[in-house]
């Protein structure tokens, strides 16, 4: 029953992550570290609730709520999912053309085509049930992360261990720090990542009944498997803020997080082997991702309308802004952190809907959330709602 959470794991150390931790790194060193490590223990509580809440129910949380809820209800809640989906797609896509870009020096038409074509040959391993290989593809391109960043922070050197343990400390004094503490947010607890974990479990090879029959196996079971996941992507975003600390502080301040320009400032300062590291390991986080991007958008649309639309479809369509914002100029660092951002505003929602359907009993059963879990669960849902709704205005000031 090991896996899914590898592959939600993904998404959390997608090309998303990498641009505002890199961010946040070249312009406020360690100062947000606390942020990343926050989120991520609230991510793996969310992936815990969310892998239990397919074990118990045999449904995916889409499909929960358009049972539960009005139509109008509904249609509302896939409006806002499809947004995040289209977020983070659009992250996943840009991020790894920019990696082939500067891997293989491709023109930015072929190297938006052959992300396309790579990502949904990863997704046929999936839909023709080859769930294993896809399973293990994923946590292979988890390492592959890690490793290149682990890399480049020990090639890079200018790193203190003092700073990082002062990042541990609440802070949001620097410049920017509460724009950049809500994209790290809504890079770390992705809510698409929840939607399409509470689908990966269903025929795992236990039952719903027994799964309700041995609760205590169940969740520790899924204790693991967050843990081990969700706790390797903390360690991989921790090392990106790293990173761009090392980084900022190599080149004088000069560089600020971009990602082309942190290819360049690698091969230029530390080596060409640095920058080769760089740039497979946001080609692995952008192509691994993508799939992942695409196959929750299908749980999205699949659950709460009732409709499945083709893979190829919606692969078309939600790289369609991709691509035009590849070649029209954009830039793409800001682009990657903004849309960060916008994935965080969807946040409280799957956190509330979580919190909603795992406290009843009646549709849990044994594996309902303990009492202290939900106040827990709700806590984190209130600060990141409020978060949320004071992001507009941090934006305008």
């Amino acid at each position: 029953m090991l896996g899914p959470a590898f592959v939600a794991a993904i998404a959390y150390v997608d090309p998303g992550n990498v641009a505002t931790n890199l961010t946040a790194g070249a312009t406020l060193g360690y100062l947000l570290v606390w942020v990343v490590v926050l989120a991520s223990l609230v991510a793996i509580l969310v992936q815990f609730q969310a892998a239990k809440l397919g074990m118990a129910t045999g449904r995916n949380l889409p499909e929960l709520c358009r049972e539960r809820f009005s139509r109008r209800g509904g249609l509302l809640l896939w409006g806002q999912a499809e947004i995040v989906v289209l977020a983070t797609d659009l992250a996943e896509f840009v991020g790894a053309a920019i990696g082939m870009q500067l891997l293989f020096g491709m023109p930015v038409w072929l190297s938006a085509i052959t992300t396309a074509v790579i990502s949904l040959a990863l997704l046929e391993l999936r839909r023709k049930g080859r769930t294993r290989p896809f399973e293990l593809m994923s946590a292979a391109a988890l390492m592959f992360v890690g490793a290149g960043v682990g890399y480049d922070i020990l090639a890079t050197g200018h790193q203190s261990a003092s700073g990082l343990a002062a990042g541990l400390i609440p802070n949001l004094g620097g410049a920017g720090a509460p724009l950049l503490a809500m994209g790290i947010v809504g890079a770390t607890v992705m809510p698409h990542a929840v939607y399409l974990h509470s689908a990966l479990v269903q025929g795992r090879g236990m039952s719903t009944e027994t799964a309700r029959a041995q609760p205590a196996l169940v969740r520790r079971i899924l204790r693991w498997d967050c843990s081990l996941a969700l706790g390797v992507a903390t360690v991989v975003n921790v090392s990106m803020i790293a990173l761009g600390a090392g980084l900022g502080v190599a080149s004088g301040g000069a560089w600020t997080g971009d990602l082309p320009a942190a290819h360049a400032e690698l091969a230029a300062r530390v080596g060409g082997f640095a920058a080769l590291a760089f740039a497979v390991a946001l080609l692995s986080s952008g192509l691994s991702s993508s799939g992942i991007g695409t196959l929750a958008g299908d749980v999205v649309m699949r659950g709460f309308l009732g409709v499945r639309v083709p893979v190829h479809a919606r692969r078309i369509v939600t790289m369609t802004p991709a691509v035009l914002a590849l070649v029209s100029g954009v830039p793409l660092t800001g682009l990657l952190v903004l849309s960060q951002v916008v994935i965080s505003l969807g946040v409280p929602v799957v956190l509330f809907l979580l919190v909603y359907f795992c406290r009843d009993r009646d549709l849990m059963g044994p594996l309902v959330n303990a009492p202290l879990t939900t106040w827990i669960a709700g806590a984190a849902a209130a600060v990141v709602a409020l978060l949320g709704c004071s992001l507009p205005i941090t934006m305008l000031l």
